[in-house]
């Protein structure tokens, strides 16, 4: 984990000097680049994606791969787009960088656990959503937290992550708990678990994979809200958009979507696979 929280800062502070470096290009040109022929005529679709979330993206430090629910899909979908020879290219982001890095023209689209929201599509056009996450908390086992209600009697210290919607929702939901963010689900997960903070909260589907890899804590409560994620492209790219969109549905019908989810949740404590399957 101090590994892999180390890679995600400099990994952060490489991608904002990317971005400041290719702001000060034209982005009148970038809004003109059509970019599912330009994919095609690379044969290769970049994805910007989590590479510190388990089971949606996490990087294998052993092998330098980005691995996870998100990372298959993205090929799979690559591949039904592009053809058997299509390649999927991943830039790892986090929640401050993702959107930047694709208005910017690094990226293609962005596969990294981003929820459908109102706000984020004046910026953004989301693809359907192809995973219906919600939002939970994660506790240490034995503790005193059942639900998000509790975090508001208790007036608690919830962590969360910079740039991520779940932070918003606290607000609403427990509004005299506290708030700490911290700029990646590494460094919150560290901060739970020193004691910074009694909870931890962001979409269910990430807080699984964390109480998979440290059964000591668990997620508690259920979901108290839905947020569903979305494939997001840059406004204008219509025809990309339509495409994920028909490749995604592709996989749907095709039963490749249903193997991708099963490898990656069918076995995850608490994690409904039947009530997910498309």
């Amino acid at each position: 984990m101090k590994k892999l929280t180390r890679f995600m800062g400099l990994f952060s502070a490489l991608a904002l000097l990317l971005i400041l470096m290719t702001s000060c290009g034209s982005n009148s040109a970038l809004s003109k680049r059509d970019v599912l022929q330009a994919d095609k005529e690379s044969n290769t679709i970049t994805w910007g994606v989590k590479a510190d979330t388990k089971l949606f993206g996490l990087m294998n430090v052993k092998t330098n791969q980005v691995e996870g629910f998100e990372i298959d899909l993205a090929k799979a979908m690559t591949k039904e787009i592009l053809g058997k020879n299509g390649k999927a290219i991943f830039v790892p982001v986090t929640s401050q960088t993702r959107v930047p890095l694709l208005r910017n023209g690094n990226i293609d689209a962005i596969m990294a656990t981003m929820t459908i929201t109102p706000d984020r599509a004046k910026q953004v056009d989301f693809t359907r959503s192809y995973f219906n996450a919600g939002q939970a908390i994660l506790v240490k086992k034995g503790s005193p937290i059942k639900s998000v209600k509790d975090l508001d009697k208790s007036g608690s210290v919830v962590l969360g992550v910079t740039g991520s919607n779940s932070v918003e929702n606290i607000a609403k939901y427990a509004p005299k708990a506290r708030v700490l963010q911290l700029s990646d689900y590494a460094q919150a997960l560290t901060a739970l678990k020193s004691g910074q903070g009694q909870a931890l909260t962001t979409d269910n589907g990430i807080l699984y994979g964390m109480s998979v890899e440290n059964p000591g804590y668990t997620v508690v409560g259920g979901s108290f809200t839905k947020e569903p994620y979305g494939i997001a492209v840059n406004k204008g790219q219509d025809k990309f958009r339509h495409r994920l969109n028909k490749a995604l549905t592709t996989l749907e019908k095709n039963g490749t979507y249903n193997r991708i989810l099963k490898k990656w949740f069918g076995n995850v404590q608490g994690f409904n696979y039947e009530e997910m399957k498309r």
